[in-house]
């Protein structure tokens, strides 16, 4: 079943990376706006995806929790088919896994740079690979990018920001080949966001450098999970129908702000 065979029908959203931060928030978010959510789990991710599951249930929805390594083909396939098992169809893709290493590039070896691109890029391009078959009219993808290489430089995270620039370009040619069977795609460009990712001291800002943000952005602060989970319910949604090949961002106006 397409999109437009299920358009009365709860709408089906596969969502990696779901166990924290923004894909939790965002599981959480469409659940409270009558979307069955696929709550994709890596096993070695040491945040309960039970938690997000509870939340879900918690805002009046309906999830599963199933085995998701964005960086194999064959658990990408297999998370897909067992979601269309369990749903029937799946309506809509949030690729939002991602995994953020600190390297300096001159001792960076291939390993290093293939690991996280076959995370934050190929896993994108795995999962909505293998969801294409079961999209359809009135159906969207949604994918996580940053501001991190869709802005700026990074020192000591040259593949990240690769990655993340590679996930907007991808973005807009999946929006130009598939627009024509009325599936959209658009990315969202969270700014300094509040997730274990980015409090994680070693390997990107902690808390003290997030708390530190605050004093130049012009928010006054940096944001929160939901925050971006809000925007990509909105791509998602009816409300977006004619938004595709796009990028919003959501920082707080950090990436327009001067600093002196």
């Amino acid at each position: 079943m397409t999109a437009e065979n299920t358009a009365t029908a709860a709408p089906v959203t596969v969502i990696s990376g779901a166990a924290s931060g923004i894909g939790r928030s965002t599981a959480e978010y469409l659940a409270g706006k009558g979307h069955r959510v696929v709550i994709g789990h890596f096993g070695k991710d040491p945040h309960d995806p039970q938690e997000t599951l509870d939340l879900v249930t918690a805002a009046g929805g309906e999830g599963v929790i199933l085995d998701l390594d964005v960086s194999s083909t064959a658990s990408t396939d297999a998370f897909i088919a067992a979601a269309v098992g369990h749903y029937g169809t799946v309506d809509h893709v949030v690729a939002n896994a991602g995994i953020l290493r600190q390297a300096p590039f001159a001792q960076m070896d291939d390993a290093s740079w293939d690991e996280l691109l076959q995370v934050d890029l190929h896993g994108v391009m795995r999962l909505v690979r293998a969801s294409l078959p079961h999209l359809g009219q009135g159906s969207s993808i949604v994918a996580t990018s940053s501001i991190v290489g869709s802005y700026y430089g990074w020192a000591e995270h040259a593949h990240y920001a690769a990655a993340k620039a590679g996930v907007i370009g991808l973005t807009r040619s999946l929006a130009v080949e598939f627009g024509p069977r009325g599936i959209r795609a658009n990315a969202v460009i969270p700014g300094l966001i509040e997730t274990p990712q980015s409090l994680d001291s070693v390997n990107s800002l902690g808390p003290e450098g997030l708390k530190a943000a605050g004093d130049y952005i012009p928010w006054g602060r940096v944001g929160r999970p939901e925050e971006v989970a809000s925007v990509i319910g909105f791509l998602l949604s009816a409300d977006a129908n004619y938004l595709t090949g796009q990028e919003l961002t959501v920082d707080g106006g950090l990436t327009v702000a001067m600093r002196g």
